[in-house]
């Protein structure tokens, strides 16, 4: 088994931060979204200072084999907050290595920090690996998702 490390991208790290966008961009086949108009240092480091955005990578050799970006939620009807996984992937060659649950695991010592109360995260039916390392750490739920235009 491989060693890794995963530690929080911070600003500043443009490094990590690209290569991030490249792990989405290929595991999700979408160099469309990651690879074009990416943005600039000052919104990186905006984005990366911010109170509502987490970005994790799971380093190896000094390189990203996985990355994690998740958002902050603050509610309104109490003083608590959720955080949402909105992407999780994990470089093809280094699958099966628990990489993906270790950034989970640091996600949720940041959730303990904050005092968030849950971590949530989507899955696609059509993405077996995900579902099943979904229900080894949490607690299934049925939802329907509509994307509403702008």
């Amino acid at each position: 088994m491989s060693s890794f490390i995963v530690t929080r991208i911070m600003p500043g790290d443009r490094r990590l931060f690209g290569q991030m966008l490249d792990v989405f961009a290929e595991a999700f086949e979408d160099p469309q979204t990651y690879n074009t108009r990416r943005p600039g240092d000052d919104y990186i480091n905006r984005l990366l200072g911010s109170d509502s955005f987490i970005a994790l990578a799971a380093v190896k050799d000094e390189k990203v084999v996985g990355a994690l970006a998740a958002y902050e939620l603050h509610k309104f009807e109490q003083p608590r907050s959720e955080i949402y996984i909105y992407d999780l992937a994990v470089d093809a060659a280094h699958r099966r290595q628990g990489i993906a649950t270790a950034l989970i695991e640091y996600l949720r010592g940041i959730a303990r920090e904050r005092g968030a109360w849950v971590i949530y995260v989507q899955a696609d039916y059509v993405d077996p690996p995900a579902i099943a390392l979904y229900e080894k750490l949490g607690v299934r739920e049925e939802v329907l998702h509509f994307d509403i235009p702008v």
